[in-house]
């Protein structure tokens, strides 16, 4: 025997699938939103501590340079 057919069920149930889906979709578009914000972070970090490394470096080179054209005047 089948069941009789309720629309009112069949809505209920409808209503249910979406609330799921709905629920779904802003779980996953939060799981991006989460793995983009550490990918910026991190490359963010990373480009930084280049750049800071680079301008050490060239800071460091022309103290030395300005310190060596100081000792040899020509």
């Amino acid at each position: 025997m089948s069941q009789p057919f309720n629309p009112i069920q069949d809505a209920k149930q409808d209503a249910k699938d979406a609330a799921h889906d709905t629920k779904n979709a802003v779980k996953d578009a939060g799981h991006d939103t989460k793995e983009g914000t550490k990918k910026a972070y991190h490359s963010t970090k990373r480009g930084t501590k280049k750049a800071w490394h680079k301008t050490k470096n060239t800071v460091k080179g022309g103290v030395d340079g300005a310190k060596e054209g100081a000792k040899k005047p020509e």
